[in-house]
């Protein structure tokens, strides 16, 4: 059976809305879609929803997660990582290539989605759909269509029936637009009327709405303003001149994502900023108001989870991201016996947020640690990030000792912490030992204190805080470890209202003029995040502002690297940062270099490695799958390729 090109949109599943808006998204599967199904109203209402679970092919999937953070300033690869982590973080011999970017991941999910979309937008009048239906397909297509255009530069507008129409027939071969085309003959008009006929309020759990929308018009428009200044004359493709077919220049753009975005500021819907930064990411409030736009999953029902609750299965549409930076805290030991004998596993993996499934593919570099997240008392976001103290769990898997005794043999209990990453350097060095040590994983030792310790220095490819907003949580754990072989079964947060406050601030920096300066847009977050209602790896309520001291700790002139560091503590690990350091074309100066220790237990001298980043790695490749199997001569391909991406086809 042969493949077709551009595959025409009709998904794999079709999706019975919910009517009420306290509800959540009902799948119905259904083998395929025929192009007839779309023009009743049932198919349409399928086609809407089924826009909703192609996200989970995307966020989530970790194979794609791993190219939106490995090679930026935040992350590197870790010990157990393959050639889809080190190809894309460009080190240690790793090259990005076009079959092994796992851009292929984003290519072969949106394209079906935008196609659907536009079945959905062409069939909805006919069929009686409202405008806010309408508006929610609008939304999705200029959604993928974003997402495309930042990735691979110019994207097909025609599938194969005519620009940004329904396409219905098998299509070999295809013609790539310009990137100021798919902006501003897709994206712009698309989100525009998404603003303008999307509700304020979801009509279903997780539904877009006119927020969602103005955030990524808002987004949209900064990205193209980048893209028009080009301020470090990074190439695209297919080639174009910088100019805007609407006659409009950088600044124009600047300011219209300045407007759009405080435009949502101050028209939030059931939306806004949550409390304290711990809440926003915390698990038993999940779906919270800050966040405009997620992938869901549920513990409820295999069925509406869309994969298994008891294993994991390594693929979308599983949310396995989570995993990826999860170090193998299941080999750390403690003794049964005073004299350090009797090795038993003290913290085990656990359906818990803290801990989950450890794959150790991903790691946070030195620099996130010491420089990023520089303030650790005053700055809460640091705690509502990482897991930092790992914590005895014995019991829960079967384990009687009611004591155990680790560093130093001093004695640890249920719940005590067992291993510590330090937020600073102590001031009296700490003894690591050689290899594994007693402790399994080579941590150290500090006087008097009964954990095994690592400092921010200390960090490997092996050993580093965990990534604990993305961690599971279960209800069903019962009092035992749960199921922490199964992705997880929370939803994969994909839009924040927070990030508002940060696209209005680098929009101001790059010259528009608002009410709101670039420092007070920063220093919302910034207050938000000097409020502490617990402290997350101190395990303990922490009833504390330090909001004060955060704002007055701000810059008085706000820099790109300011900006670009308050999205990294905003966003960390949540896969907004190669798009971050892309836009503002700061991917080498930012990420060029980065330090961690190596992949052996007792690798703890700081290593400095450089990445080889080059112009063209602005833009990742065309899948080769895809190229492979377009009716197009050997010249055709390649020319239909990125450059600087090097394939061999025949004809």
């Amino acid at each position: 059976m042969k493949h077709t090109y551009l595959t025409v949109g009709i998904g794999l599943l079709c999706l019975s809305l919910a009517t009420s808006c306290s509800d959540i998204l009902e799948e119905q599967p259904r083998g395929i879609y025929e192009p007839g199904y779309f023009k009743t109203e049932k198919g349409v209402l399928g086609g809407l929803t089924s826009m909703y679970a192609h996200l989970r092919y995307i966020y989530g999937q970790a194979y794609y997660y791993n190219i939106c953070l490995t090679g930026t300033d935040e992350v590197t690869w870790a010990q157990s990582a393959d050639s889809n982590f080190k190809d894309a973080d460009l080190t240690s011999g790793g090259q990005m290539t076009s079959s092994t970017s796992r851009a292929d991941v984003v290519w072969n999910a949106a394209f079906p989605n935008i196609n659907t979309a536009s079945g959905v937008i062409e069939n909805a009048i006919e069929v009686g759909l409202s405008p806010a239906l309408i508006a929610e397909a609008r939304f999705f297509r200029a959604f993928d269509y974003f997402l495309l255009v930042q990735t691979f530069g110019g994207v097909p507008l025609d599938l194969g029936a005519g620009e940004l129409l329904f396409n219905t027939s098998t299509v070999r071969i295809s013609t790539r637009n310009t990137v100021p085309e798919v902006y501003t003959k897709g994206i712009f008009p698309d989100l525009i009327t998404a603003v303008e006929d999307l509700p304020e309020a979801p009509r279903i759990v997780g539904g877009v709405t006119k927020t969602a929308a103005r955030l990524h018009l808002a987004k949209a428009y900064l990205t193209y303003g980048w893209w028009l200044e080009n301020p470090n004359g990074i190439p695209t493709y297919p080639e174009t001149p910088r100019v805007d077919p609407d006659g409009h220049d950088p600044a124009w753009y600047y300011q219209q994502a300045y407007n759009v975005a405080t435009e949502a500021i101050d028209n939030p819907g059931p939306f806004g900023l949550q409390a304290t930064f711990y809440d926003v990411n915390l698990a038993q409030n999940d779906r919270n108001m800050e966040i405009l736009l997620f992938a869901d999953h549920t513990e409820s029902s295999e069925f509406y989870n869309g994969g298994s609750l008891t294993y994991g299965s390594g693929g979308a549409p599983d949310n396995f991201a989570g995993w990826m930076m999860t170090w193998n805290y299941t080999n750390i030991r403690s003794a049964s016996d005073p004299d350090g004998n009797g090795s038993v596993s003290s913290v085990q993996r656990e359906a818990a947020q803290a801990l989950g499934r450890p794959w150790i593919r991903m790691c946070p570099t030195i620099g996130v640690i010491e420089n990023t997240f520089a303030d650790k008392t005053f700055d809460s976001r640091y705690d509502g990030t990482f897991t930092t103290v790992y914590r005895g769990n014995w019991p829960k898997g079967g384990i009687g000792n009611s004591v155990l005794y680790n560093a130093n043999n001093l004695p640890v209990y249920p719940e005590d912490p067992i291993l510590s990453f330090l937020d600073e350097e102590p001031a009296t060095s700490i003894t690591y030992p050689e290899g594994t040590g007693n402790n399994g994983v080579g941590a150290g030792t500090l006087p008097d204190r009964a954990d095994y310790v690592v400092s921010p220095r200390g960090i490997s490819r092996l050993i580093y805080p965990g990534l604990w907003k993305l961690g599971p949580y279960r209800t069903d754990n019962g009092s035992g470890l749960g199921q922490p072989n199964a992705g997880s079964t929370r939803p994969y947060n994909i839009a924040k209202f927070s990030e508002l406050y940060l696209i209005a601030a680098e929009a101001a920096l790059k010259g528009a003029s608002g009410s709101r300066s670039a420092r007070a847009l920063v220093n919302v977050l910034r207050a938000r995040a000097g409020k502490w209602r617990w402290d997350n790896n101190g395990n303990a309520a922490k009833n504390t502002d330090h909001s004060g001291e955060m704002t007055e700790a701000t810059p008085r002139v706000i820099t790109l690297d300011y900006i670009l560091d308050e999205r990294s503590r905003e966003f960390y690990g949540e896969g907004y940062r190669w798009f971050d350091l892309v836009r503002t074309q700061t991917w080498k100066s930012k990420a060029g270099s980065y330090e961690i220790g190596g992949v052996n237990a007792g690798d703890h001298t700081p290593q400095v490695y450089t990445r080889t980043i080059e112009n063209h790695h602005y833009l990742r490749p065309i899948p080769r799958a895809q190229l492979e199997r377009m009716e197009m001569t050997a010249a055709e391909k390649l020319a239909y390729q990125n450059p600087g991406y090097v394939e061999d086809f025949t004809d």
